[in-house]
């Protein structure tokens, strides 16, 4: 999607960074109008659960609620009692980037790591983990297995990779949980349809991620597993959720599925990492660090680069996962002119170091 700055962008800390699309903008507006029934008994509420059913091609329960943090931990808090665990991997959204979020709305459930690699649990350490001191009055009981896609490190998880820890979870009578905050990423990147990636492969319930590719306040829990919709009911009351003006919410992600505007969002976002990438591996001295093919990407720049680039106005994070290595996350603004002024400085600066 183009957008009308006359310079540049030059901010790649997160696809949060990026604005609100007008689409969505327009729909709130129009929200406005009138009036409603409130706490998501309007007519724009019931038309996103209908929308959300012909996405996934199956009936679902859909939970509006304000954040990602929200989603993860009312959906988690669902599937495990307080004495359950989590079993999600160490690079998992809901253990470094939460502040205990999970935890709080779970009531003390426990998050227990399944490392692997691509930042995947390795299935043979997960069969050992959904049984680990089953019934075991002295120990958290497992209860859920949580997937981030994509994952913090920007791989995604295929699908044959979702079955397996899907099968291998229900197998032990645990669900699963997947955390989409880039939902329509991993889409675009596995050529995929919505149901393919989540129930289909046995995913129970999904946080379903929107801020990051276009809208204001509005995520949503979504859940294929019906024994869930009426603790999930009052979980999102509970839980501050359920908002009075909720067609607030609702007319975001109305506008964000119609039109497929959530989806030429991704495919943009998604495309303008893979120019980044592809220009930025043609460079000396800049190495590309593991195997994204989403909108999020690890690159090991000199030191002296990553000042000269912050020195010149470009944002983005670098040396908080290990000396070095920077993070860039592309957008649903981002255009090929922003890539490559990008490109074009670090080659330039790079040639000075």
């Amino acid at each position: 999607m183009a957008t009308s700055t006359t310079a540049p962008l030059t901010g790649y800390l997160s696809d949060n960074a990026a604005g609100t699309a007008p689409e969505i903008l327009a729909a709130m507006a129009q929200a406005s109008t009138g009036l409603a029934a409130p706490y998501g008994n309007d007519p724009t509420s019931a038309r996103l659960t209908t929308l959300m059913a012909d996405v996934f091609e199956r009936p679902v329960d859909v939970f509006v609620v304000g954040t990602g943090s929200a989603a993860n931990g009312l959906a988690l808090a669902a599937c495990t009692p307080p004495w359950g665990s989590i079993l999600t991997h160490p690079d998992g959204h809901i253990t470094n980037d939460e502040a205990g979020a999970p935890e709080f709305f779970t009531d003390g459930a426990k998050i227990v790591l399944v490392d692997g690699p691509r930042s995947t649990m390795d299935p043979t350490a997960l069969r050992a983990a959904v049984v680990r001191r089953r019934g075991d009055v002295h120990s958290v009981q497992p209860s859920v297995v949580s997937l981030t896609q994509v994952t913090e490190t920007g791989s995604v998880h295929t699908l044959d990779e979702v079955r397996e820890v899907s099968s291998i979870a229900h197998d032990a009578g645990l669900r699963v949980h997947m955390d989409g905050a880039r939902f329509a990423n991993a889409l675009v990147a596995l050529e995929c349809t919505p149901a393919e990636m989540t129930w289909r492969a046995g995913v129970d319930i999904l946080s379903f991620g929107a801020t990051k590719n276009g809208t204001m306040t509005a995520e949503a829990i979504v859940s294929f597993d019906p024994s869930l919709s009426t603790e999930l009911a009052f979980r999102h009351k509970r839980g501050g959720q359920l908002t009075s003006k909720m067609r607030f919410q609702s007319a975001q992600l109305v506008a964000y599925l119609e039109n497929d505007l959530w989806m030429r969002h991704a495919r943009n976002a998604n495309a303008m990492a893979a120019r980044l990438r592809d220009g930025l591996r043609q460079i000396g001295g800049i190495e590309v660090v593991g195997d994204a093919s989403a909108n999020m990407s690890y690159f090991r720049f000199p030191a002296a680069l990553t000042q000269a680039l912050h020195d010149r106005g470009f944002t983005f994070y670098d040396d908080r996962w290990e000396p070095g290595v920077v993070r860039l996350v592309t957008s649903f603004a981002h255009t090929a002119r922003d890539v490559d002024a990008f490109v074009d400085a670090v080659r330039a600066l790079a040639i000075i170091d």
